[in-house]
């Protein structure tokens, strides 16, 4: 099971001591080696973090990136081989908050290439608006991502999906049990032997829930990631 904290804009130098509280927990917990953990702070945090995280299992991530293979006349912008330079080993692409700002699939495209080019792991979001889906076009929305997000990526086995429906996303609403069931499913029957996750407004409440869902293989989470306390309970209670 993957449980990934998405930190958003949100971090400084003292945030990182709670850390060592997930390791502890971590290296006590009967699951430990069935489970994977990756942090995705801000840009800032990145080198810290993984040197804070060298001796650990815990993987450290970054939210974003640029899809330039080398550096340029970018400003504010950071590559996937700056990234794994100062210790990500994985990358979000395609959250809908980038979306929304005016990320395409043809640029999430170019953005998975270059990452898994450079050795990076890619987190790739996928997922419908509220519109969509009182369209009812869901499944058709996912598929348009899917195909368009990894054309001509042969190989998938270094990137994990994270299925994020954007209505969920910071709103505390969560599908139907048995409607993100049979979504789950449709995507794995499109994606065989890739790791497909649930986001959207995951906490320690609604995990009681959404853990019944047996074709989940992790979470990707946001707000409640920032609280080492919500994200630990968020995994004691997947299992239990």
């Amino acid at each position: 099971m993957y449980f990934i904290a998405n930190w958003k804009m949100f971090g400084g130098l003292n945030t990182l001591n709670s850390l060592h509280n997930v390791e502890k927990f971590l290296k006590k917990f009967k699951k430990n080696k069935f489970t994977k953990i990756i942090y995705c702070p801000p840009y800032t945090l990145i080198r810290p973090m993984s040197k804070k995280l060298q001796k650990s299992r815990i993987k450290v991530g970054a939210q974003n990136c640029h899809e330039a293979e080398i550096p340029g006349a970018f400003t504010g912008s950071v590559n996937p081989s700056m990234l794994k330079n100062v210790g990500a080993r994985y990358v979000i692409i395609g959250h809908s908050e980038n979306r929304r700002d005016g990320e395409d699939d043809k640029l999430i495209n170019r953005k998975i290439k270059t990452s898994l080019k450079m050795g990076l792991k890619v987190i790739f979001c996928i997922g419908e608006t509220l519109k969509e889906k009182r369209k009812k076009i869901t499944k058709k929305i996912l598929i348009k991502q899917i195909k368009n997000g990894l054309r001509n990526i042969k190989t998938k086995k270094n990137i994990i999906i994270a299925y994020e429906p954007v209505w969920a996303i910071g709103t505390g609403l969560i599908p139907k049990i048995k409607d993100l069931f049979l979504t789950i499913a449709f995507i794995k029957k499109r994606m065989k032997n890739v790791k497909i996750l649930y986001g959207g407004s995951v906490n320690p409440k609604n995990i009681q829930q959404l853990k019944i869902i047996d074709n989940i293989d992790g979470f990707l989470v946001g707000g409640a990631s920032q609280d080492y306390k919500k994200f630990i309970d968020i995994i004691k209670k997947t299992y239990n």
